[in-house]
């Protein structure tokens, strides 16, 4: 129970009537209110309370004050006092007395806001019966409150007032949705359920489709690089199965590990030929394609994964190297392998970056200019887990890096010297190409994937999101964080230009465009979603950025695969001429020396690109000079140039052959390049 101060008043016996105590009692809907406004007042006179809601006393409509005793109104029907007349009291001071305290009471209570009946409300009028102690008893039970408002209320008035705490009801559990919206990926402005991505890898099919398509359009003869890898393979398969001596160390001057690709292209040629080996680079390529719309829809969202898909899949690069058999393919696959892994492993414990060091390693083995990129994967390896782990992402990108640099620590331990990766990549020999000349073909080549992903970018980092859904939140990463995913993507771009640039040569850039392409890709497909805008606003800048990468990839592919001479012809008169014992010369001599390596050895073939010679004479010559002694000496069984590729040399060797009866000319056979029309002329001696 709770301490009650009892005013004065109630220990007045005249108020009790004779010593029958008349406390308040509160009939149901007629609640007495106190409030500031409409207090009683006791001086001699008692004016009851309310507006058409009288306080009633006992039973009925009770008037109580007497003169000693009570005055009941019981009979129905009787006038309740107060209504139109006043009922005056003789002025005892006792009751003065009460009178007082019962006002101050009032004056100092808190208003009531009401509060709920107690139990005994519920009573009927038989049941109650007045206490000994001045309270209300209710059918034998002591009245009790059940909030603690009404507890304090009315305490001073009930000396068996108890307060009993309700307990709360149970918290209704939460039902759970039929269903949950997924979080939304970073820039995205739909929700990828079931069916869009469904419908997603059905686009990415189609877009599969048009790249095998075409690469398979561009066929052709084999050209220098693809008939020197596979032929090196062949000799390279025989001295691991049988022992066979190398005719030449491959692997000083080879831009690859010898024992990688090119024993791979040898065993699938042996089985399937030229062809053969050419559909397993397109293999490369559509899965490098695949794993690019992978790990664009994991950084990003479907729509921009389908766009870095469909623009890299057309351009010239990824064309060309789809139909050439050569080590870029392979390469361009394991990048895109590894980009995958350390996207793919950005929530993991930095030891699953682990999974992007093999195939990183294999693709700076299989074509060491991949070394290039190989510092663009572990700085990705740091920015995509950022956001999860802060700096400790720092870790991530050392164990990737230290890693790679283990596996090729061991490679090279078990591999021996390779003097390839100074003569054909780190200590190349300059050229005489000028940068804008490199800088424009750069342009046209991969501008507009490059301009793509410059939009992105900037896109990107002013604005993390698109809604198409306003009411899916979802974190977004930092601005900081999305300006360097872009710097580093899209910049990678240029490392291949810059890197030629510095070389001052132009050879194989057209393939090495593509390798920075692939990393620009994802940055790209996200400005092309951006052009289209929300709820596919604008789709035709869409469609015309993805068909202006197509014309301009098909006739960029197109000229470049026609840019080597078709060797058909040449290479089926001069089966009919060689053996095992001449020595030849021929402009590029890896052709005939791939597709003639059943009549001859690899090292009856000469190149023109130089040459160190003693002529009869007793002189030493070296270069052109060295060509045309050579051909006056009548050092060759048969000559095939057409000048296309070794200009310097063929003049000379046409000097050699002025006036000179150890040769005749035997065959002219004409063709058509991308560079116009030109002819194999075939010299036999005599």
């Amino acid at each position: 129970m709770t301490k009650r101060r009892t005013p004065t008043w109630a220990e007045d016996s005249e108020v009790r009537g004779g010593g029958h105590e008349r406390p308040y009692a509160y009939e149901q809907g007629n609640q007495q209110a106190y409030d500031q406004g409409n207090q009683q007042q006791y001086q001699g006179q008692q004016q009851p309370y309310g507006q058409g809601n009288q306080q009633a006393y006992d039973q009925g409509n009770q008037q109580a004050y007497g003169h000693g005793d009570q005055q009941a109104y019981a009979q129905p029907g009787q006038q309740p006092y107060g209504q139109g007349h006043q009922q005056s009291y003789p002025q005892a001071q006792q009751r003065q007395v009460g009178n007082e305290s019962l006002r101050q009471y009032v004056q100092n209570a808190p208003p009531p806001l009401y509060p709920h009946h107690p139990e005994y409300d519920e009573g009927a009028a038989g049941g109650r019966q007045l206490t000994n102690t001045g309270t209300w008893r209710f059918n034998g039970r002591t009245s009790k409150y059940l909030d603690q408002a009404t507890f304090q209320i009315y305490a001073p008035f009930d000396p068996y007032a108890q307060y009993t705490a309700v307990e709360p009801e149970p918290e209704a559990q939460e039902e759970k949705p039929g269903y949950t919206l997924p979080a939304v990926p970073e820039s995205a402005w739909s929700v990828d359920t079931r069916r869009s991505r469904l419908l997603g890898r059905l686009i990415l099919l189609c877009i599969l489709l048009v790249q095998a398509g075409l690469s398979l359009r561009l066929g052709g003869t084999a050209f220098q690089d693809e008939a020197l890898y596979i032929a090196s393979g062949h000799y390279e398969l025989d001295n691991l199965l049988h022992g066979t001596k190398l005719p030449v160390d491959f692997a000083a001057y080879f831009s690859g590990h010898p024992k990688l690709y090119p024993i791979l292209a040898a065993v699938v040629d042996d089985r399937f030929g030229l062809f053969g080996v050419r559909v397993v680079s397109l293999l490369f390529m559509l899965g490098a394609t695949g794993l690019l719309y992978s790990l664009t829809r994991r950084l990003f969202n479907l729509r921009a994964a389908l766009g870095a898909a469909a623009l890299f899949s057309v351009v010239q690069s990824t064309v060309v190297l789809g139909n050439l058999a050569t080590y870029d393919a392979a390469a361009v696959f394991l990048l895109a392998l590894s980009a995958w892994a350390v996207v793919r492993t950005d929530r993991m414990n930095a030891l699953a970056v682990l999974l992007a060091a093999p195939p990183a390693a294999l693709a700076f083995g299989v074509k060491y200019a991949s070394g290039l990129y190989l510092p663009t994967l572990v700085v990705l390896a740091v920015i995509t887990a950022h956001r999860h782990r802060g700096i400790r992402a720092l870790g991530r990108g050392v164990v990737l890096g230290a890693g790679t640099v283990a596996l090729l620590a061991v490679g090279y331990y078990f591999s021996g010297p390779l003097g390839g990766i100074s003569s054909t990549t780190t200590d190349r020999e300059k050229g005489a190409d000028t940068a804008a000349t490199m800088l424009q073909h750069s342009a046209e080549w991969g501008g507009l994937l490059f301009l793509a992903a410059l939009v992105g970018s900037i896109a990107y980092v002013l604005r993390a999101r698109m809604g198409e859904m306003p009411w899916i939140g979802g974190e977004t990463t930092g601005r900081w964080r999305r300006a360097a995913l872009g710097l580093v993507l899209t910049g990678t771009t240029l490392l291949a230009p810059a890197y030629q640039i510095n070389l001052q040569t132009e050879i194989s850039l057209y393939k090495h465009v593509g390798f920075g392409l692939l990393f620009a890709a994802p940055l790209a497909g996200l400005g092309m979603a951006r052009l289209v805008g929300p709820h596919f606003r604008h789709p035709q800048l869409g469609i015309l950025l993805y068909v202006l990468t197509l014309v301009f990839g098909m006739v960029q592919a197109q000229e470049r695969a026609h840019s080597f001479a078709d060797s058909t012809q040449m290479i089926a008169y001069m089966r009919t001429i060689v053996d095992k014992k001449g020595e030849y010369l021929a402009e590029e001599a890896e052709v005939p020396g791939y597709y003639l390596r059943d009549k001859t050895y690899w090292t009856q073939w000469n190149n023109t690109y130089f040459m160190d010679y003693r002529g009869k004479d007793g002189k030493q010559y070296a270069g052109a000079g060295a060509f045309r002694q050579a051909v006056r000496d009548g050092k060759f069984d048969a000559i095939v140039m057409h000048g296309a590729i070794s200009p310097a040399t063929y003049a000379a060797v046409k000097e050699g052959l002025k006036g000179n009866s150890r040769y005749r000319l035997a065959a002219v056979f004409p063709y058509t390049s991308s560079y116009g029309e030109n002819a194999y002329r075939i010299w036999v001696k005599r």
